[in-house]
């Protein structure tokens, strides 16, 4: 049975490559806040930490929803499997990876402009990412996006934070200047609430300024999910997340253990 969302945000996912969802998970805020401190205070061997100039943090881990039990019981047993699907116009909706991204206070680390599919071993136009927030968010340190963009047909080379190349004979284009010219393109963004998300297509161009606030954390969860015409993409580099284990090859449907089948629930 498909979940039933309502059409007009439907509509906006697709057009725009990015819409806000308020209050869908205000339930699952605690479970997943202690899920995030379990998971930094027991980093994967994949974490990304950084520290500013003053010592100030921003963390990111990926793929431990099979070691962390809040995880698991949120990309499981929450509706995020069958909100995804919806936006997706997919039947099935698979967990690809789920990412923690936490920046303290003041952290003068901003995210880059960037678009995710390229840095994954997947390819199709069935993604959903679904960034859930676990502390109030302002428009101005908020995600922003760049709408429409996920259907451009174009693909952005990636890079790590140091600004040096993900892979090394990348055939995707040099990102745009998009801070440089804002006026030239649709800036998204939206101050929310815990609990409240935002979906986005894996395509869609996407960023996020310093965290300026003295006094609030960051922490957001995202659950990223792959449709019925996602398949399993070689890239020329170690993707981001790796996935060293898995045996598919380039094309292939993304059916792995690795990529657990969510949507439809079980009975």
């Amino acid at each position: 049975m498909a979940y039933d969302l309502d059409s007009e945000t439907v509509e906006a996912f697709r057009r725009d490559g990015a819409v806000p969802l308020y209050g869908l998970f205000s339930q699952w805020v605690d479970t997943l806040q202690r899920g995030i401190e379990t998971n930094m205070a027991t980093p994967s061997p994949i974490a990304r930490i950084y520290d500013d100039d003053e010592g100030r943090r921003f963390f990111g881990d990926y793929c431990s929803w099979d070691r962390i039990p809040e995880y698991r019981e949120f990309l499981f047993g929450s509706d995020a499997s069958g909100i995804a699907a919806a936006l997706m116009g997919s039947t099935t909706a698979r967990l690809f990876h789920e990412h923690v991204l936490v920046k303290e206070p003041g952290t003068s680390i901003a995210t880059p402009w960037h678009q995710d599919q390229p840095y994954y071993c997947v390819d199709g136009a069935m993604t959903c990412s679904l960034w859930l927030v676990l502390d109030p968010v302002q428009r101005e340190t908020t995600l922003e996006f760049v709408g429409g963009s996920h259907a451009w047909g174009r693909f952005f080379a990636p890079e790590r934070f140091n600004k040096t190349p993900l892979y090394d004979d990348s055939t995707f284009e040099a990102l745009p200047d998009i801070d440089g010219h804002r006026d030239d393109y649709t800036i998204l963004g939206w101050a929310l609430e815990p609990g409240d998300a935002v979906a986005f297509s894996f395509r869609t161009l996407h960023g996020a300024p310093l965290n300026r606030s003295l006094k609030t954390r960051r922490r957001a969860f995202s659950s990223r999910w792959v449709g019925d015409d996602a398949t399993f993409a070689e890239r020329p580099g170690m993707t981001s997340p790796p996935f060293p284990g898995v045996t598919l090859k380039d094309g292939d449907p993304m059916d792995a253990a690795e990529f657990p089948l969510v949507w439809p629930k079980a009975s």
